[in-house]
Parts: C-alpha cells; structure tokens; sequence
C-alpha cells in the first residue's frame, strides 16, 4: 500500500494541534536516534576542546612540579648554609677562646631562627610565583589583582610601619648575631638577661627578676656583657708610708694562689696581674689589679678577689685606707650653757623692776570755794 505526497507531508508535519484547549498534550518520549545525535555532538565537542584541556593540565602541572622541586632544592640549601656557618662558629680564632663565644646551645637557637625565617621567605615566594602563573594559564587578568595586591601592601605598611620596623630589626639581629639568649645585654630602654629573642620582641630579666618587653625597632644601641671577655679590676688604698715591694710581693702571692685553685682557674681567662699605682695622695695610694675573666663573671671574681686581698693584707700587717672617716664621739654638750643667767628684771615685783619702771604723775588735789 503506498502513500501519496501529501499523506507522507502530513506525516512528516506531526499530528494536527488539537482544536480545543482542554485536551492535555502527551510529552515526546527521546528517542535512540535523539540520544545518539546528543552523545554525537558532545564527542564532537570533546574533541574540539581536548587539546586545548590538555595544554593547560600538563602546563599547570608542569608549573606545580617545578615549583615543589624548587622549594625542596631551595629549602636543602638554605639548610646546608646554616650547618656550614655553625662549623664555621665553632673554628673562631682556631682557639679554645674562639669557641666559647658561641655554645652549642645558642649556635642551634640561632640556626633555628635564622633558617626558619630563610626557609618562610623561600616558600612564600616560590609557591606565590606559581599561584600567579596557574592563574595566568586559566586566562585569567591578574592586573587588577596585582594592584589590588599593591594598594593593600602600601595601605598595610603605612598603617603598621612600626610592626616591620621591629619585624626587620629582629631579622638583622639575629642574622647578625648581636646577642642570644643567656647573654646579658644593655639595651638602652631596659637591661638584664636575655631569656627569649623573637623577631618582634626580646625578652630581658632584669636585676629584680622583672621582665622586660623590648621592641626590637627602638633598639638604638645594644651593649653585649656575655660576649668576648669581661674585666675584674680591683682598687687597693693603702697608707702612703706603706712599703711598695711589700704591697706588690702581697697581691703576687694572692694573685698567684688564686690562679691555681678551682674553680677560679676556670673562671679566670689569664693571669691576675698588678698593674701598678694608678694614684698617689697626700695621706694614701691606689694599687690596681686586674685580670681577664668569663663573660658575666667579673663581679664575682672581683669579691673573691677582695676577701683575700683584705685577708693577706691583715695577716702581713698592711693597712687598708680610704673612704670616709668615721666622725670622733664627743660628749653631748649642755643645753643650758648658751642661756644666760636669769635677770632680776624679769621678774616685775621685784625692787629693781620697780625701780626701773617709769614713775606715774600725780594730779594735785582740787580745792573747793564757797
């Protein structure tokens, strides 16, 4: 049976609406022809895109894998550099003094903080360069963001100026090793110990176990006590008649005695020497001894060093002088000795008041007339 042209365009049109508004139209159900023309234009589009997601993966990953094997690489050398300036600590001078300037514990303090902000500054620059350069490959416009990043810098710097200034102040001093913890410093605003250096603030503990905050950006000055060596010097008054080769033979034998005991001679960095009259006066002179000691030590080698000096001194019938002179007891004077012997005039009954007293005129009598 076949169809003629106008059945099979009335076919091809579709069935007719349906006159009345009432009727519900049935939903066209997909069909396999409909699914496959669909699957035929995704693939299609697929293969349009591929290369391109193909492009922008491997270059994405390409940027993150030589960004990690960068920081890695970045991060190993900076470690070898601080190994290499510990090593480098611990050879100072080529001498025993040389090394104990700077003691294994505040080298690795310092190693700590020195590599911990190298290997922060490494990071953030490594990982920030390749977030820009992901976001370059997706087409993005990274000028707005730069000067949006810029803006925001200037904004931030001028509102917490004094924020970095201490945040670079503590970089330099700890880069520069200018004191660690354990030393003893004078900062200018405050002094005592060092017990903890941060990239903002030191910690000092002062003389009356106080803690002192300092920020590092008002850090003018700094006056290390714990580095090098320390001096002990001792002022010695004698009488001026006082025998100088005796004096000197006295602070020898002393100086040389405690040289030789523990745990002075480690405390003690080089001989005890006396350096000779540093003054001479009418009624006493100053002998001066000195000797080079560990850093912080110098008072306490100062006292010891007095005690025996004042015992030798006693025992070799020396006399130590100087320093204000106790005033002479006197006996309390009388307070009465300065008053004057009591005046018969002050008493105005008695006959020379009376006598003294000015003399009262007397009115002449009236007489009366009739």
């Amino acid at each position: 049976m076949s169809l003629s042209v106008a059945d099979a365009a009335l076919l091809a049109a579709g069935p007719s609406p349906s006159p009345t508004p009432s009727e519900s139209e049935t939903p066209r159900v997909p069909s396999f022809q409909d699914a496959q023309e669909s699957a035929t234009n995704a693939a299609g589009w697929v293969e349009q895109n591929w290369s391109t997601w193909l492009a922008i993966g491997l270059r994405v990953l390409l940027i993150v894998v030589v960004a990690a094997v960068l920081r890695v690489v970045v991060r190993r050398a900076i470690t070898k550099l601080i190994d290499r300036m510990n090593r480098t600590g611990q050879s100072v001078d080529g001498s025993g003094l040389g090394g104990l300037l700077v003691n294994v514990e505040r080298r690795r303090q310092r190693s700590q903080a020195i590599g911990s902000v190298l290997r922060s500054v490494a990071s953030f620059l490594i990982m920030g360069t390749a977030a820009l350069m992901v976001l370059g490959t997706f087409q993005i416009n990274l000028a707005p963001l730069l000067a949006s990043a810029g803006v925001a810098g200037v904004a931030i710097g001028f509102g917490a100026r004094n924020l970095v200034t201490d945040f670079l102040s503590g970089v330099f001093m700890i880069l520069e090793d200018q004191y660690g913890v354990g030393d003893t410093i004078d900062a200018g605003v405050a002094s005592g110990e060092v017990i903890e250096v941060g990239l903002r603030v030191t910690k000092l503990r002062g003389d009356g176990g106080e803690i002192w905050y300092v920020r590092n950006g008002e850090v003018k000055r700094i006056g290390n006590l714990s580095q090098g060596w320390a001096t002990a010097n001792v002022d010695v008054t004698v009488h001026s008649g006082e025998d100088l080769d005796k004096v000197k033979a006295t602070l020898d034998e002393v100086a040389e005695k405690m040289s030789a005991e523990e745990p002075w001679n480690e405390l003690l960095w080089g001989p005890i020497e006396v350096l000779g009259l540093d003054s001479v006066l009418l009624d006493s002179m100053v002998v001066r001894v000195s000797a080079k000691t560990m850093p912080g030590k110098s008072l306490t080698v100062e006292r010891e060093l007095r005690w025996r000096i004042k015992r030798a001194f006693d025992a070799a019938d020396i006399q130590i002088v100087g320093g204000a002179t106790a005033p002479v007891e006197e006996a309390p004077a009388d307070p009465t000795a300065g008053m004057a012997a009591p005046s018969v005039y002050a008493n105005s009954s008695s006959p020379q008041s009376a006598a003294a007293s000015p003399l009262t005129p007397v009115a002449p009598p009236t007489s009366t007339t009739k």
